[in-house]
């Protein structure tokens, strides 16, 4: 399909209902060791950006692709490139949302555009998310979707350096990790824990770190700083993979209204983001 074929999606829209129940939430407290992030209450308020262990993709496993996800062309368009990456997000939060509220979330496909790259072609896809609990707004998402070919090896994008910073936080990044938060979001993507899928037929060089999970890091480190102050608009893009075997770390750099924010890995940056607050 061509990209002026792929204009017949734009504007595709789909409501998905959850409700914002406890064990997710625990769960995710647990697997990042941050017992203390969400309260003890039964109504406790969810982390920003923890609104993701929820509306999970539970589509049945006949209709998984082999690469993990979901067939393309059904909500997504059948685009052809085969690696597909969550790229980047711009949030902007309008409230809390408490553990027992009912969840819905309106997704709309905004645009798709191809661009050229390194390896070929890529075609971006761009997703809005509105999302309410009990009734009133919470967040909105535009989330960046690539896809992009499989290379015949590896080649790493151009590093960036890591900017200056006031303050760094090792964080301890291995395959069970990578597990718990792909099986808490329902991710079947295998990059993230089947260590020969992820080398030998997307030839990276070991399992990669999800991009949502650095954003949930940077973030949860970002407030643990803030001094009290709420999370307005949070956006994120990564520049460059991060995998398994590398030595991690939280960045961060105290701005007017905000702080920037970087994962980084030998001094190259990972992802970066910007936080400024409500």
């Amino acid at each position: 399909m061509t990209e002026a074929g792929w204009q017949d999606w734009v504007g595709r829209s789909t409501v998905a209902r959850d409700v914002a129940t406890v064990v997710p939430a625990r769960a995710l407290a647990a697997t990042l060791d941050r017992a203390d992030a969400v309260g003890p209450g039964a109504d406790a308020e969810l982390p920003p950006l923890w609104l993701w262990l929820y509306f999970l993709p539970l589509d049945p496993t006949a209709e998984l692709g082999p690469d993990g996800h979901a067939r393309r062309g059904r909500f997504l368009p059948p685009v052809a490139p085969a690696r597909r990456m969550w790229a980047g997000s711009r949030c902007r939060f309008a409230g809390a949302t408490r553990l027992g509220e009912s969840l819905e979330r309106r997704s709309t496909i905004l645009r798709i555009a191809e661009k050229a790259g390194r390896a070929g072609p890529m075609v971006f896809v761009t997703v809005h998310h509105a999302i309410a609990a009990a009734g009133r707004p919470v967040m909105e998402e535009e989330q960046d979707i690539v896809y992009l070919p499989i290379p015949d090896r590896w080649q790493p994008p151009p590093a960036v350096s890591l900017p200056a910073h006031d303050w760094s936080e090792a964080v301890a990044i291995d395959p069970v990790l990578l597990f718990r938060f792909s099986a808490l979001t329902f991710n079947g993507h295998r990059i993230h824990y089947d260590r020969r899928h992820a080398t030998e037929v997307e030839h990276y060089p070991g399992l990669v770190v999800h991009g949502p999970l650095q954003a949930v890091l940077l973030m949860d480190a970002a407030l643990r700083r803030a001094g009290g102050r709420r999370a307005g608009r949070f956006t994120f893009r990564g520049l460059r993979p991060l995998f398994d075997h590398d030595g991690v770390g939280l960045h961060g750099r105290h701005e007017a209204g905000g702080m920037a924010l970087w994962t980084a890995a030998g001094g190259a940056v990972g992802m970066e983001a910007r936080l400024e607050w409500g």
